[in-house]
């Protein structure tokens, strides 16, 4: 099998879903890489040798030599950069958020639609195998049918994360309701069956606005700016962004078009990091413990009681940690995206759920900013959500 050739817009801190991609004489290879960046460029020539690497993203683009391009730059340069690929014909993979507002999402579909390009986007808990865990029980009827579901994320390092470059800015972001949530949104989506209606938020900036210690503009991120032992607690921190006018504190409430109540909780200055989604349904509830290895899945559904910490049912998530990012998601990822270019057909991402998690995480933030005034989610062109849902074929292809 000849290698697709594959072309790389920034190599910053997503540059892992490149080197995954990189697999010569196994089905792909990283042959062309974009970043301003001195350092990223130095960086991706020692990852990926004999590649081309360049300053300017119009080099890869427009490459003959490039099959499949990879946009990992920052948020607010998805669409654009998806849109000049689509344009050149050559089928796009895009990194979460699909950008940080609705409009753009909608014409990059569009654009999609329009040149008959194969879009992808990265959603990778969607191959995590703790929610697809969870899913399978859902879809078994482990806990009957869906009613609520509550997701609760302590980003433990988020004053590392999100508070020390332009996640920090909402120009970049439009806020981390948006830019960290989407990846939880998207999943509560795929797990409760439906996407959201209403939306009605609050968050405060409560602990990293009052933090001093900023980086005066064009500073770059000092080499000690993420330790997993240091910076706690969150007053210690040093060398943050100059511009910090994002929540690092969110609550949201949403209504899904077939009824489901759903909550999310989003915190940047807790001691730990983890993520739980609670799911419960007429006849039981599950939710995870844990995400990585030894997570498990747990399920009580047999009987009413009064507090249980034994389960009725425990089930041991596969351990996938070793083959790849993010639990084992990564690779997948990266296979399901190198089929979708070589022989398309459904994938289990979507750009339209990606672009409801999307306009989910704007219209939240709207609501939030407004002083918790609920908001409604716009949704997407039926004849769009049509086009993708048929596998990104022409309706006479069906």
């Amino acid at each position: 099998m000849t290698d697709l050739r594959i072309g790389v817009l920034g190599f910053g801190l997503r540059g892992s879903i490149a080197r995954t991609a990189h697999r010569p004489g196994r089905g792909s290879a990283v042959t062309a890489v974009a970043d301003p960046d001195p350092r990223a460029r130095a960086d991706a020539a020692a990852a990926f040798p004999g590649a081309h690497v360049t300053a300017g993203h119009r080099a890869v683009i427009e490459d003959p030599e490039v099959d499949a391009v990879l946009v990992l730059t920052p948020d607010h340069t998805h669409a654009d950069l998806a849109c000049r690929a689509l344009v050149a014909r050559k089928p796009v993979f895009v990194e979460k958020p699909l950008d940080i507002c609705v409009d753009r999402c909608d014409e990059l579909l569009r654009t999609a639609r329009e040149k008959g390009t194969r879009l992808y986007v990265g959603h990778n808990m969607r191959h995590m195998p703790v929610v697809r865990t969870m899913r399978a029980l859902i879809a078994a009827g482990e806990i009957g049918r869906v009613r609520t579901v509550w997701v609760r994320h302590f980003v433990g390092y988020g004053g590392d994360w999100y508070f020390k470059d332009w996640h920090a800015e909402r120009r970049y972001t439009t806020g981390l309701l948006l830019q960290k949530a989407a990846h939880d949104i998207d999943v509560l989506h795929w797990l409760a069956g439906a996407y959201t209606d209403d939306v009605q938020a609050m968050g405060d900036l409560m602990v990293y606005g009052d933090n001093p210690h900023r980086r005066v503009p064009g500073e770059p991120k000092g080499e000690d700016w993420y330790t997993e032992e240091g910076h706690w607690p969150p007053h210690t921190q040093r060398g943050l962004n100059p511009v910090i006018d994002v929540e690092d504190v969110s609550l949201l409430n949403l209504r899904l078009a077939n009824g489901v109540l759903a909550a999310y909780q989003q915190c940047h200055f807790s001691p730990d990091y983890w993520r739980n989604y609670t799911v419960i349904g007429d006849a039981g509830r599950l939710e995870n413990f844990g995400d990585g290895p030894g997570a498990q899945v747990r399920v009580w559904n047999t009987r009413r009681s009064g507090y249980r910490a034994e389960p009725d049912a425990s089930h041991t998530v596969p351990d996938a940690a070793a083959a790849g990012g993010h639990g084992g998601a990564d690779p997948l990822l990266i296979d399901e995206f190198l089929r979708f270019v070589r022989h398309g057909g459904a994938t289990d991402t979507s750009p339209v759920a990606a672009r409801m998690a999307v306009a989910v995480g704007c219209l939240a933030t709207e609501s939030l900013r407004a002083g918790g005034t609920p908001r409604r989610v716009p949704p997407l062109d039926p004849e769009l959500a049509a086009y993708f849902d048929r596998g990104q074929r022409p309706a006479e292809h069906r």
